[in-house]
């Protein structure tokens, strides 16, 4: 039985390279239940030179959406043995139909040749879910737009803007982050604003 190993290796021949992208989102929260809506997000993508743009789009999109999942709703819960919980979809919440974004923007930029890629391709599947940050970073606006106007916080360390917001941002956390235990808590903002 042989059990070596081989390798080919050619020093300076590197086969790693960039992928730059861009993007901006607009979130909405429902102050009472944490929900979050993505109303907008625009992307802007350099996927090289574009084998099959309806691909690569398909791709940029699906990674974004992705992306939206893994910031905002899957959550990886276990036990104190170290065995995963939240092992179905009644626990684990994976991307819908209504976490797409309510207008969603994508341009793919060519880059031009680049001799080491194959003709001149990026990939374009995986390196787009980090875009999905954007929406991440909506949230927090929006929470600390909602603690401003709800006066629930001093200054310093108790600012409106001063918190934290974990990965992934779920429900019961933007809503405890909003400041709004219930409801009764809400209607009296309103009767006090007045």
């Amino acid at each position: 039985m042989d059990l070596s190993a081989r390798e080919y290796y050619i020093p300076g021949a590197s086969g790693s390279y960039l992928n730059y992208g861009a993007a901006a989102s607009e979130a909405e929260i429902d102050l009472l239940t944490g929900a979050t809506t993505v109303l907008r997000s625009d992307l802007i993508y350099d996927c090289g030179q574009s084998l099959n743009p309806a691909v690569d789009m398909g791709q940029v999109e699906g990674a974004f959406v992705q992306g939206i999942g893994y910031f905002m709703s899957e959550e990886y819960v276990t036990n104190t043995d170290g065995l995963v919980v939240s092992d179905g979809t009644w626990t684990y919440k994976i991307p819908t139909v209504d976490t797409i974004p309510k207008q969603f923007n994508v341009e793919l930029r060519n880059s031009g040749f680049h001799k080491k890629r194959v003709l001149s391709s990026k990939a374009s599947g995986e390196p787009p879910l980090l875009l999905a940050a954007s929406v991440h970073c909506a949230t927090r606006d929006a929470i600390a737009a909602a603690r401003k106007e709800l006066h629930c916080c001093g200054s310093g360390p108790s600012s409106p803007s001063f918190f934290e917001l974990e990965v992934p941002a779920i429900m019961p956390v933007v809503k405890e982050l909003c400041g709004l235990d219930n409801v009764e808590k809400y209607l009296e903002t309103l009767v006090g604003s007045k």
